[in-house]
This record gives C-alpha cells, sequence and structure tokens, in this order.
C-alpha cells in the first residue's frame, strides 16, 4: 500500500474517519511528557518504566528515547478487546513482568484509558510487590472511568470514539499510522 493511500485513511479497505491528534503534535507531547518525567524523578536511579502491551510499545519506545534520566524497561501484557471496538470487560493478564519492583519507582506507561479495568486489575498487582512508588503515564485518556484512576501524566485527553494509530488498533490493523485517527 503507499504512504498517499496511508495519509488518506485507507487500509484495507476500512476507511478512518478523521485524524485526531497529529503526527507532530504526538511528537511534540511526548518530548513534554518525557521532560516532565525526567523532572520528576530527577536522580532517581531506580526509575522502572513498565509498558502495557501491545498498545503503548511505540509510545514507550518515544518516551524512553526523550527521557533524560537512566531507568530500566520493563513489559505487561493484558488483555481486555479482543477483535472488537469494545473492551469485553475480561482483562487477562498474559504477560507479568519479570523485574523486581521492590523499594523502585515504577512508572506504567499505558497507551489509552478508557473504561480503566486495565489499569483497575494490574495497579493491585504491581502495588502488592512493593514498589517505593506507582505512578501512571497514558498517552490518551477518555475521562470514561471514575477520578480514582487519574494518572500522573496523560498526553492527551481523547474524544471518546475508538482511536487508532501509534501504536493503538483494531484487530492487530493500524499500529503502524505515525498520528491518532478515528476510526
Amino acid at each position: 500500500m503507499t504512504r498517499t493511500a496511508i495519509e488518506e485513511g485507507q487500509l484495507g479497505g476500512r476507511r478512518l474517519q478523521r485524524v485526531v491528534f497529529t503526527a507532530d503534535q504526538v511528537r511534540t507531547r511526548v518530548r513534554e511528557l518525557s521532560r516532565d518525567i525526567s523532572i520528576a524523578y530527577g536522580a532517581e536511579d531506580r526509575l522502572l518504566l513498565i509498558g502495557l502491551l501491545k498498545g503503548s510499545f511505540i509510545f514507550l519506545a518515544d518516551l524512553v528515547r526523550e527521557i533524560t534520566i537512566p531507568l530500566h524497561v520493563d513489559f505487561l501484557v493484558a488483555s481486555s478487546y479482543g477483535a472488537g471496538k469494545a473492551t469485553s470487560g475480561d482483562v487477562r493478564l498474559l504477560y507479568d513482568p519479570a523485574s523486581s519492583l521492590e523499594g523502585r519507582a515504577v512508572l506504567v506507561v499505558e497507551d489509552i484509558i478508557d473504561s480503566g479495568k486495565t489499569l483497575r486489575k494490574i495497579l493491585p498487582r504491581l502495588e502488592a510487590r512493593a514498589p517505593a512508588s506507582l505512578e501512571v503515564c497514558a498517552l490518551l485518556h477518555k475521562r470514561l472511568s471514575p477520578a480514582d484512576l487519574d494518572p500522573r501524566w496523560v498526553g492527551f485527553d481523547a474524544p471518546n470514539e475508538f482511536l487508532v494509530g501509534y501504536g493503538l488498533d483494531h484487530a492487530e490493523d493500524f499500529r503502524h499510522l505515525p498520528y491518532i485517527a478515528s476510526l
């Protein structure tokens, strides 16, 4: 498929509704978040970023490249969507981080928060492993979940639409788009 077809929003016979956040907007916001995280943790030499796969992998990679302090990276795999456009409500943990969290500053990196069910399932599990601190950085937040789930860092408040691109997918498609679009 040509770059022109992707930019026009067509892929696999499906059409994107609109670009919600351009590649430039995303790039700028990731730099801002990275700067804020670097300042907040300062000389913390035990910072561990845990990316929620698969959706956060591009965001996490870009964030890590821009953070100016030493850090480690691990991953957690949780699934609640399958091939649908709505969460099944059944959050399954498929891979738990192997890194020790005890006494470390832990930052969970999430692509999008909509219902909040995934974070509600994983945060108590991570907290039980005695980190010194446990915070969340989300690229997108739909503000649909109750206020008790308020990440420390949010890239963008997102519309209540099904979003794809920049790591977010629909049935594994669209992750490669450099912008965030509504499907």
